[in-house]
């Protein structure tokens, strides 16, 4: 009967091996998402046991991307993000770039093509949405200067990897891989036109009407006086937003469901709608987590070891040290650097999704994908450690004297 039921079995089984190891990472004075992860190993098709779905557990994940961004975009709102616009904007190119860069390095070292190389360090250079937002989450920083440069520098990312996405395919057979070695300058124009277009439009579209139109339908369902019409209307909103940027303008779910939010907050029942995504969005996070873990093979780990760990190394030191030192070139203070290199000291969804497409295209084989999962994981792991600093100092200024 069991075999029949794969979502139930993925969502059931995730959830009960995430909570017993969460409990137990707790117990060791860890992260709680440090055993979700664990728990991810354990129900992946790498370990021996209970295997969950590994086509389902990513678009339940998925939807906790979603859910977690409206959430975000919820307590904040357009002003904010021009705010942040002058160090978010070239601060988080500066950074793909030079992250990149160090990923081509290491390729070169371990003897890839110059194609392999740029796919796998472009693949390093985006941090994972959820890990930054749960961070910033847990230590309640979502509003504060800091944080929003956080999520300001994320959206950009996110901009940056949607229209890196569409040009992949164009300059697939120029760096070796799949598809047309000659490119013109016309059809890459084209697409990068189009790409943006795309984005303006449906930033446009939320603003002009969905500004007027949600927050005006949420009232309406309020004075129907039924509590579970006004969640659905929430959710509904949400998921659907996304859904339909990602299918109609080609922008991905986090970012379509990011600007929902912004929107919605324009409602003066923006907070209660928070509060209604909150048990939904806490699930589905520990759900990407979960996913997370599945993807990891430990026993690339064993045997690729020292490649491991120099990606790690790129993660967790290369990109946060580039990014705390753009932070301060920018003359901003020091816990604001330490904010925002702790914040993107990982890689996580769309690291996974261009090293899928690299390997679809053959730019990218499957030891790179590999250490990509690996580095993955681990950074992610690591990550809770890379905000210890950061808490330290926000405890040294919020004691008295």
């Amino acid at each position: 009967m069991l075999h029949h039921t794969p979502l139930i079995t993925t969502i059931v089984g995730s959830l009960v091996f995430a909570f017993a190891l969460g409990i137990l990472a707790l117990r060791l004075k860890l992260p709680p998402l440090v055993g979700y992860l664990m728990a991810g190993i354990l129900v992946g098709p790498f370990t021996p046991g209970f295997t969950a779905d590994s086509q389902i557990a990513p678009q339940l994940a998925e939807m906790g991307v979603i859910l977690l961004m409206f959430g975000v975009g919820l307590h904040f709102s357009v002003k904010d993000l021009l705010s942040v616009k002058s160090i978010a904007l070239p601060g988080a190119l500066v950074q793909i770039v030079l992250a990149t860069l160090l990923g081509c390095g290491l390729g070169w070292l371990l003897g890839w093509p110059l194609g392999e190389g740029l796919m796998f360090g472009l693949a390093l250079s985006t941090a994972s949405t959820v890990v930054l937002l749960k961070a910033l989450q847990d230590r309640e920083m979502e509003q504060t200067e800091d944080g929003k440069i956080a999520v300001g520098w994320l959206v950009v990312e996110d901009l940056v990897m949607v229209l890196t996405l569409v040009l992949l395919p164009v300059f697939s057979g120029v760096l070796g891989g799949k598809g047309e070695t000659g490119v013109s300058g016309g059809a890459v124009l084209w697409t990068i036109t189009l790409t943006l277009g795309k984005v303006a439009a449906f930033v446009a579209l939320m603003l002009l009407v969905g500004r007027r139109f949600l927050p005006w339908m949420l009232e309406r369902i309020v004075y129907t006086g039924s509590r579970e019409l006004f969640r659905l209307a929430v959710l509904s909103t949400a998921l659907g937003v996304a859904y339909g940027a990602s299918l109609l303008f080609d922008v991905s779910f986090a970012l379509g469901a990011f600007f929902a939010g912004m929107v919605v907050a324009e409602s003066p029942l923006s907070h209660r709608a928070a509060e209604e995504t909150m048990p939904l969005r806490d699930a589905f996070s520990v759900l990407f987590f979960v996913s997370v873990g599945m993807l990891f093979d430990p026993q690339v780990a064993l045997k690729h070891f020292p490649e491991v760990l120099a990606t790690v190394l790129i993660i967790v030191l290369g990109k946060s040290a580039g990014a705390y030192l753009i932070v301060r070139l920018f003359r901003r203070p020091h816990h604001s650097a330490l904010t925002v290199a702790a914040s993107l000291a990982q890689i996580g969804e769309f690291s996974f999704i261009l090293a899928g497409l690299g390997v679809t295209l053959g730019l990218m084989g499957s030891l790179a994908q590999s250490l990509v999962l690996a580095g993955a994981i681990v950074s992610i792991l690591l990550n809770p450690f890379a905000f210890i600093p950061v808490d330290r100092l926000r405890r040294a200024e919020a004691t008295p004297g």
